[in-house]
């Protein structure tokens, strides 16, 4: 029985001894996400790759603004086959606007993405780079509900980040 509780006493003291020497860390994901330089610049490229398509689908829907508003001037006058006609026209073209529309933030939503994961890999690696130069035991990037700010590296990842321009 002594022995048995001698050995539980020497368990615990080296669990309590290693868990002392533990060097943890915090990265703040949405803080990386918002303030890395690579996350401004891939949003810009995200702008510049999807504005000729943006501006057409805006030029579009003006179009269509002004032809319901020219409808609506001019469907008194109309007869019953031509109010018909233009209707089914213009119906078509919200169809197609709304499609358009749907696609290019189904396209923009994917690239950003592909931008984000691109950026997160990245963050990775900043990540375990600074883990090895610092002799970290264990880095948190997310799921946590809490972390003070002497485990937070944040500002590092996002230093080393910036280097990279």
């Amino acid at each position: 029985m002594l022995k048995k509780l001698l050995i539980m006493l020497f368990c615990f003291s080296f669990i309590t001894l290693s868990h002392a020497e533990l060097k943890l860390g915090f990265v703040k994901v949405d803080e990386i996400l918002r303030d890395a330089p690579q996350a401004s610049a891939s949003n810009k490229k995200l702008e510049k790759e999807f504005k000729a398509r943006t501006e057409k689908l805006k030029k579009d829907i003006e179009a269509l603004n002004n032809e319901e508003k020219d409808f609506s001037k001019n469907s008194l006058t109309m007869s019953d086959k031509d109010k018909e006609k233009t209707q089914r026209k213009l119906q078509q073209n919200k169809i197609d606007i709304q499609r358009a529309e749907r696609e290019l933030r189904e396209d923009i939503d994917l690239r950003r993405r592909e931008e984000i994961n691109k950026l997160q890999n990245e963050v990775t690696k900043v990540i375990q780079k600074i883990a090895e130069e610092e002799k970290f035991d264990l880095i948190f990037y997310s799921g946590v509900a809490y972390a003070s700010d002497q485990v937070n590296i944040t500002e590092n990842v996002l230093k080393a980040l910036g280097g990279k321009k």
